[in-house]
């Protein structure tokens, strides 16, 4: 049996996590150290490091996900070494993995085979308690708002429309829907609510957009919790509530950028987590502008297929933070391909041009999307054993019929100079395009209902959304009470360009349907939930977390 991503790299011997930041021109003590390999970099530091006008932001994005595997994480890694390989000095960021995943079904989010960031064990579980600090300040808010009402709601909040809910960074189906403050007056009022992930909690939004420690403490006070009784129905904000300095001080050394290692011993920064299919899907700000300032590339993913993460990259994070990517990367495999083309997993193994060719259609229409954004990209096959060559001459071919160049990789077998090829077209791309120029797919000034279906129609090939009277009164509210210039941010299924997640390849004149909208008053956009979405996954039949445990010598095994 072949070894897993955690045998491979326990064999790696990880280098000090100070010899790893001198790569970046970091002293010892610019670093709050986590035991030998990990550090944060504190805000002060980051504070006095001068701006590198020249650095280049490469996006690695992919095609639509399916059960055969993508690997952008993994591809994200590569590439990152593969332009140190060629000699640039290149940083990587990543999202820190959540541990409903981990024991889940998908697994750990820390690359695979030869490009991973270590240590990868630590990094899967708990890493530096950053998690933990943004389900606590999360839950603190939660506390207060129960607290307020217990002793005499001076704020007169509505219990019927208080809308912040706890959080927990697990998959429990159990806590979406429960009823709290049972057991006698004591315990205060009883009343309807639930659990979502951590990672779609607003404090993530909020956290992972926040430039510094004061714009964090303002837009957590400006977390709208609630909306007051009346006809007016008042929107409730955390300010009032005074809990944005406690939830802030939770929050202090979480919001320090982590740096960590490549089996390489490149620098990578592992940072925040929310996740694309219910929140926008990107590593902190903090950490991508830390990196922008300390490398000539910086390689940083958005989750899931380019029609979630990279929509969102581009039209919140950018938006908000005022990057300009230089390049981008798609991700695409030929056994994925194949899925969207109609073969059953059992069967991608075996060559198939014809269900190739039509599987394509998902990376041409995700190929065009990014274009929208007038961003060059770059397409990295990342290469599984069973791929033939006459599979990789048709995409290639496919590809160019795009006007899009597309490179074979084998980073997960090679590391770094398996994606070399990789690399030198990215650094190809990013230096003609000289003073990078990002298209947003709609202004701020647009109306919401016409931003979620722009991106309904433009990235999705829908007709149009539909919603009920309710949800449509909703935007109206929201329109007319000065939010309508904040982008929208979709929580949809990552295994569709539709809401179906059994409509494979690239659908088109479907329609999307609009359940509910979600104010984000601190993160500053709008969530709009398509289709049967939901922010408290479930864990699967067959759990992940039966298969982790601790061997003869108390390492973990089955982490993967």
């Amino acid at each position: 049996m072949a070894d897993g991503d955690i045998e491979i790299a326990r064999r790696y011997k990880l280098r000090p996590i100070d010899t790893v930041a001198g790569k970046l021109g970091l002293e010892s003590e610019d670093l709050m150290h986590y035991g030998p390999y990990k550090a944060k970099v504190p805000l002060d530091v980051i504070g006095r490091l001068p701006e590198r006008p020249g650095a280049k932001l490469v996006l690695v994005t992919a095609m639509t996900p399916t059960p055969a595997g993508e690997g952008k994480s993994t591809t994200t890694v590569g590439l990152g070494d593969a332009l140190n390989h060629i000699g640039k000095q290149a940083v990587i960021c990543l999202r820190e993995p959540s541990l409903g995943p981990c024991f889940g079904i998908k697994g750990g989010a820390t690359g695979g085979g030869q490009s991973q960031v270590v240590p990868m064990e630590d990094i899967n579980l708990h890493f530096t308690g950053d998690f933990h600090a943004i389900t606590t300040a999360n839950n603190l808010l939660a506390a207060l708002i129960d607290n307020h009402v217990y002793w005499g709601n001076e704020l007169d909040i509505d219990v019927r429309r208080i809308n912040w809910r706890r959080v927990i960074d697990m998959n429990d189906r159990a806590l979406r829907s429960v009823v709290s403050s049972l057991g006698g007056a004591g315990n205060g009022f009883p009343r309807e609510d639930g659990f979502d992930i951590t990672v779609a909690s607003e404090v993530m939004a909020i956290f992972c957009l926040a430039r510094n420690l004061d714009d964090l403490q303002q837009r957590l006070g400006n977390i709208i919790f609630a909306r007051a009784r009346g006809r007016e129905h008042r929107p409730l904000r955390a300010s009032q509530l005074k809990g944005q300095g406690a939830m802030t001080a939770l929050l202090k050394d979480a919001l320090m950028p982590n740096l960590v290692q490549t089996m390489e011993g490149n620098p990578a920064f592992v940072h925040g987590g929310p996740f694309a299919n219910i929140a926008h899907g990107c590593n902190s700000v903090m950490a991508t502008t830390t990196a922008l300032k300390l490398g000539d590339y910086v390689v940083t993913e958005a989750g899931f297929g380019a029609d979630l993460g990279a929509e969102k990259f581009f039209d919140i994070k950018c938006r908000k933070a005022g990057l300009s990517p230089a390049a981008a990367v798609i991700v695409a495999t030929v056994r994925a391909l194949k899925m969207h083309g109609g073969v059953a997993l059992g069967e991608l193994a075996r060559e198939n041009l014809k269900a190739l060719e039509h599987g394509f259609a998902n990376l041409a229409r995700h190929i065009s999307n990014v274009a929208k954004f007038g961003v060059p990209a770059v397409v990295g096959i990342n290469r599984f054993h069973s791929d033939t060559d006459a599979e990789h001459d048709l995409i290639r071919q496919k590809c160019a019929e795009y006007g899009i160049e597309a490179y074979v990789c084998s980073h997960w077998a090679e590391g770094g100079p398996g994606a070399a090829d990789l690399a030198r077209a990215v650094v190809k791309l990013a230096e003609a395009n000289g003073q990078p120029r990002l298209k947003l797919l709609y202004p701020d000034e647009m109306p919401l209902w016409d931003k979620v279906r722009t991106i309904a129609q433009a990235i999705y090939g829908a007709q149009g959304i539909i919603a009920d009277q309710k949800v449509r009164d909703q935007f109206r509210e929201y329109q007319d009470s000065g939010f309508g210039h904040y982008p929208v941010c979709i929580a949809k299924t990552q295994y569709s360009f539709s809401t179906d997640p059994a409509l494979k390849g690239a659908p088109s004149n479907h329609v999307v349907p609009v359940r509910e909208i979600r104010l984000a008053g601190g993160a500053e956009f709008l969530v709009v939930v398509c289709g049967d979405i939901m922010t408290m996954p479930g864990l699967p039949r067959v759990p992940s977390a039966q298969n982790i445990g601790l061997n003869s010598l108390h390492q973990i095994e089955g982490l993967c």
